[in-house]
């Protein structure tokens, strides 16, 4: 009862569609018990893991100065550097101890959704390292696709269409993070966490994390587990978009990253998050005479903007 559930997603790959049931009816449980769980089966490359975690270290490894060229605080749609502490997950703690690096779906700045000033649209802001855009673009990309297929596991395990959110993650708003959490003993005081305890805003997280640890997740008794690296695996979890479309049929839970003694640690989250005006609104099967829908309809962006200004300065600032 202690241990993140492991699900195999292998057979999601293969021709023969009889095997979806099992894997999506796992889904189903991990979300509904955990809102956390491990995922391994996966087509995302050892090779491709390696290549990425190499050119994090390469780019956070640059002097301040460069890397405050893509600051992420100088932009309107959220893509760039933040420095440490630049983000405050938790409000009872000091702003966290990690430095990211953030990108989503490339828009260029002559889009006619760029030019009209829709929200989270734009350009990404890449760092002047050799193979970076290239790298990180085929990845985000190969990472919705992954995202995608997890996602049509869920519609088979809600019992809605299975299309369902093919349709509403067109051009998403979805984002692909670098992290790098020095290690505890540069903190500014004994309270401050690599990340603090949250909840992920948006709809799915599919996390690589490297074999340093400190990843912990809140039991339903309120214990704080463990969910230590294991090799050639993604956690997935749960955010408060998705909980609140499923009518919290699935579990948005809290997580923190104590930072490890002595050593770096790297990760890379990516939040797969709709179109920005998708309508999140309560699924169908989710709600009933019994269970009635709990929340107001409103769209992604709107949804993760409001989330932003609770746990960004500068988010808070512009609003």
């Amino acid at each position: 009862m202690n241990a993140l559930p492991i699900i195999d997603i292998a057979p999601l790959y293969a021709d023969d569609a009889s095997a979806w049931p099992a894997v999506a009816e796992q889904i189903d449980r991990a979300c509904r018990d955990w809102g956390f769980f491990y995922i391994v089966g996966h087509p995302i490359s050892a090779e491709r893991i390696d290549a990425l975690l190499g050119a994090a270290k390469r780019f956070f490894a640059l002097p301040a100065e460069e890397k405050l060229r893509i600051d992420i605080t100088r932009t309107t749609h959220h893509r760039g550097y933040g420095a440490i502490a630049t983000e405050q997950l938790d409000p009872s703690k000091p702003s966290d101890l990690k430095e990211t690096f953030d990108m989503g779906f490339h828009m260029p700045a002559d889009h006619p959704e760029v030019l009209a000033g829709k929200p989270l649209r734009g350009p990404n802001r890449h760092p002047d390292l050799p193979g970076w855009n290239e790298l990180m673009e085929q990845h985000y990309a190969d990472m919705q696709d992954l995202a995608k297929t997890l996602l049509r596991a869920m519609a088979m395990a809600l019992d809605i269409e299975h299309a369902f959110f093919d349709a509403r993650f067109h051009e998403p708003i979805s984002v692909l993070r670098m992290i790098h959490y020095p290690p505890r003993h540069t903190a500014t005081s004994a309270e401050q966490q690599g990340a603090g305890a949250h909840t992920d805003y948006g709809c799915v997280t599919l996390l690589y994390q490297d074999d340093a640890g400190g990843l912990q997740v809140r039991a339903r008794n309120g214990e704080w587990i463990d969910a230590p690296p294991i090799a050639g695996s993604f956690v997935v979890n749960i955010g408060d978009m998705m909980a609140r479309w499923s009518n919290d049929r699935y579990t948005s839970t809290p997580h923190r990253v104590i930072s490890p003694l002595g050593v770096d640690r790297y990760s890379m989250p990516f939040f797969a998050e709709p179109h920005p005006d998708t309508l999140i609104d309560c699924l169908p099967n989710c709600s009933s005479a019994d269970n009635p829908a709990k929340y107001r309809p409103v769209t992604s962006a709107e949804y993760l903007l409001s989330r932003f200004a609770d746990t960004y300065a500068y988010r808070r600032e512009e609003a």
